[in-house]
């Protein structure tokens, strides 16, 4: 993990009460400027216990006021008055308030779902310098604290292993990583009415709406979105967690449950118990954007059961489903290096848990289908009564049109936000050196 601050240094991640009070009180101490103020958002419930340990060596290092539980609390509300705060104290002169605001970094501890409700917050807010996020990996995929460099195995939660974190926060780079709106809509049935997403498949991801005939959910992620069989697994995983919390207690027993029920519920063969877990041609018309702004058709092959459409380079705990296209075909279908700052989306299919596993081989990776600015998933009628959905690690179950209904998802570019990462890390922006495009 590298050097740790010593206690001294501490005070440079440090954020003085009256900067974070909701009632704005008399100006202390400014004679030191931090040089990396923070403000700690952790999911207590995240990492079995680890959450709720990590708060309390947080909360020992620094000021007890700049770490937040977000059981407790909501972020959009403690990022608001803060930054209400700033631009008060700023208009009264205080220097302090505009040198914290030009220097504030985020630190999220918590799961892939826990890191996307997070940055959609601060992309929401529209703040003035908007913060940039360093991640935590205290989840079970922990996805997107490895595409940046925060590695995927929960951390310590010690105040040697948070002072070193903290270190690490100070020197890491900033890099910009595209968002991607998702919307969905279910046409409401003539007789009754169909909830899309059900009370246990729940998700901090999506927001509902009703409108002109439609239930609309409206949501954002970061680093992917799937559907078919590895999304069925995924919510057969978090809904026996939520079933039998005391069998989920530490990370390598969470991967050794995820492979079971991959057995159990058909991803390593066709299961006939599961007709949910048939192809995905059979289930749903994917047409994607050109560039131009077209829509055409992609073709899926019919052994796909499971696509993918990654932002990232990091998928089911660290592998990497696009991995690197051969050139000549790169050139034959215009797919360019998968960068995260660059306006596209990369489409890979799966036709099984064994095709997964090729991506442990040096050049493993999936099915290449597309790379593209817009997705459009248009389910077909009476193909299934339901099919399963993911987003940053948050599944879903997923009621499809019977008879008149229709659903539809569609996915679009949704601005940037800014990631902390340390000096070596697998996402690759379009702004490095080594760019060719830069």
């Amino acid at each position: 993990m590298g050097g740790y601050p010593s206690e001294d240094i501490l005070k440079d991640f440090y954020i003085p009460d009256y900067v974070l009070a909701r009632r704005l009180e008399e100006v202390g101490d400014v004679s030191h400027v931090p040089a990396c103020p923070v403000v700690v958002f952790v999911n207590s419930n995240s990492g079995g216990r680890r959450g709720g340990d990590l708060i309390v060596t947080y909360r020992t290092l620094l000021n007890k006021n700049q770490v937040f539980d977000l059981g407790e609390t909501a972020p959009g509300e403690v990022l608001q008055q803060l930054y209400e705060n700033l631009e008060i104290l700023k208009q009264d002169g205080d220097p302090l308030a505009s040198e914290i605001q030009k220097r504030l970094k985020l630190i999220v501890a918590g799961g892939d779902g826990t890191a996307n409700w997070l940055l959609g917050v601060v992309s929401d807010l529209k703040l003035p310098q908007p913060p940039p996020v360093a991640t935590v990996p205290l989840g079970t995929g922990n996805n997107l604290p490895f595409s940046f460099g925060w590695g995927k195995k929960n951390p310590g939660v010690d105040r040697r292993s948070v002072m070193s974190f903290l270190s690490q926060v100070k020197t890491a780079k900033e890099m910009k990583i595209d968002g991607w709106h998702l919307v969905m809509q279910m046409r409401a049935l003539k007789e009754g009415s169909c909830d899309p997403i059900e009370p246990s498949g729940q998700t901090n991801s999506l927001n509902a709406f009703q409108q002109d005939g439609f239930h609309t959910f409206r949501g954002r992620f970061w680093n992917y979105f799937s559907t078919g069989m590895d999304a069925q697994v995924s919510y057969a995983f978090h809904s026996d967690r939520k079933l039998h919390p005391e069998k989920f207690k530490n990370q390598l027993v969470n991967q050794s449950n995820y492979f079971k029920l991959g057995c159990t519920q058909g991803w390593f063969c066709t299961s006939c118990f599961h007709p949910s877990s048939r192809n995905i041609a059979q289930l749903v018309n994917v047409r994607i954007m050109r560039r131009q702004g077209q829509w055409e058709d992609l073709y899926v092959p019919r052994s796909i059961r499971s696509i993918v459409c990654l932002n990232l380079p990091s998928f089911s705990g660290g592998l990497n489903p696009w991995g690197k296209p051969d050139p000549k075909k790169s050139h034959e279908r215009d797919l360019t290096p998968p960068y995260v700052d660059d306006g596209l989306i990369e489409i890979v299919g799966f036709r099984d848990a064994w095709h997964g596993l090729i991506l442990l081989l040096p050049e493993g990776h999936g099915t290449h289908l597309a790379q593209t600015s817009g997705v459009r998933f248009e389910f077909k009628k009476g193909a299934a009564d339901h099919t399963y959905m993911r987003i940053d690690g948050e599944p879903w179950r997923q009621p499809l049109p019977v008879d008149d209904g229709s659903v539809t998802v569609e996915i679009s570019h949704a601005g940037q936000v800014k990631m902390l990462a340390p000096r070596f890390c697998r996402s690759k922006s379009l702004h490095e050196p080594s760019s060719p495009i830069s």
